[in-house]
Formats: C-alpha cells, sequence, structure tokens
C-alpha cells in the first residue's frame, strides 16, 4: 500500500456506506453522492455569543456552544424553514453522522453555489478513526447576507485512503451528536 493511495470515487463511498456505515443519518443517498465525494447537510446553526480559548493541553479550552439561530418558515404549511444570515461567521453542525474508518481522512470544502452567493466554509481534518456528527464554520461574506434552507448541502466531504493509522482519533468530539 501506498502513504497516500487514493481519493475515493463515488462507487468506493458507496460500497463504504453499505457495508461500513461510513456515513449515517443522510437525507437522499442519491442526491448527496457526488462523484468524487459526499455533500453533508445543514442540521443547525448557531451563533457565538461568548469567547472560545485554547492551549496546548486543551485543559483550559473553552468552546463555546452558541446560541443557536432558529429558522423561519415563507409559508405556516412549509415543511422546512429558511436561515436568515447576515454577514459574520456562524458554528453549523450537520444532520449526517460519519464513522471514518483508521485508514481514510476526510477533507472538506464549501459547494461551489455557496461560493457564489458569499459564503464559504472552514473545516479542520476529519481524521481516521473519528465517528460522530460534524461541525464547521461557516462565513457569510456578502454584505447582504444568504439565505440557507433547512437541510441544504453546503459542505462536500473528500475520503483519501491513507496507511492505516492503528489508532485512531479519541479526542473529546468522539461520537459527537
Amino acid at each position: 500500500m501506498k502513504d497516500f493511495t487514493d481519493v475515493l470515487n463515488n462507487q468506493d463511498i458507496l460500497d463504504l456506506i453499505r457495508k461500513e456505515k461510513l456515513l449515517e443519518n443522510y437525507i437522499d443517498l442519491d442526491t448527496q453522492i457526488t462523484p468524487n465525494g459526499f455533500d453533508l447537510t445543514v442540521a443547525s446553526v448557531f451563533e457565538f455569543n461568548e469567547a472560545g480559548a485554547m492551549d496546548f493541553s486543551n485543559k483550559e479550552r473553552v468552546v463555546p456552544a452558541g446560541k443557536e439561530v432558529l429558522p423561519k418558515k415563507k409559508n405556516t404549511d412549509d415543511k422546512f424553514g429558511w436561515w436568515d444570515l447576515k454577514p459574520g461567521a456562524y458554528k453549523v453542525k450537520t444532520n449526517e453522522i460519519v464513522n471514518i474508518p483508521c485508514d481514510l481522512i476526510a477533507l472538506a470544502y464549501p459547494r461551489s453555489t455557496l461560493l457564489r452567493i458569499g459564503g464559504f466554509t472552514q473545516n479542520a481534518v476529519w481524521d481516521a478513526g473519528f465517528k460522530g456528527k460534524s461541525e464547521f464554520i461557516l462565513i457569510v461574506n456578502n454584505p447582504f447576507g444568504i439565505k440557507i434552507k433547512q437541510n441544504a448541502r453546503v459542505i462536500q466531504l473528500i475520503f483519501v485512503r491513507v496507511k492505516h493509522t492503528g489508532k485512531g482519533y479519541d479526542g473529546i468530539y468522539q461520537n459527537h451528536k
């Protein structure tokens, strides 16, 4: 096996979803699978309402919970609502649960539509062995804001096969809900 052997394609991802539950709690597999990745959807959005802190040992780490931004329906008979987001930074939680085996990592990129409407994301690496729901930062840079409907597809995960790590991720975000 090579150090970095390959980026998984849609068939590789589908096989891992079916055999190893690489992804769970997705909305529509046919829509969310892409030629080279998988689109994650928005479950909830939070504004930052206090400072965070980080240090080398994580003993003094402070991860702000944030204040949830509630979506609003345009009509009473609408099934889903919209977030009307002003310029700024937001924490987004996804619907999907990822279960990354110890021979994969995942990298995320914003969907091009998000970029075209004036938003972008900041993401960390999804480490080998990570299991749980994901969070990322959404930056709204459009001076007029952006609107995002509940369950919108906003980022695409790309899976890269790596040498088996032996020991996977075991930090505080493991099995995050």
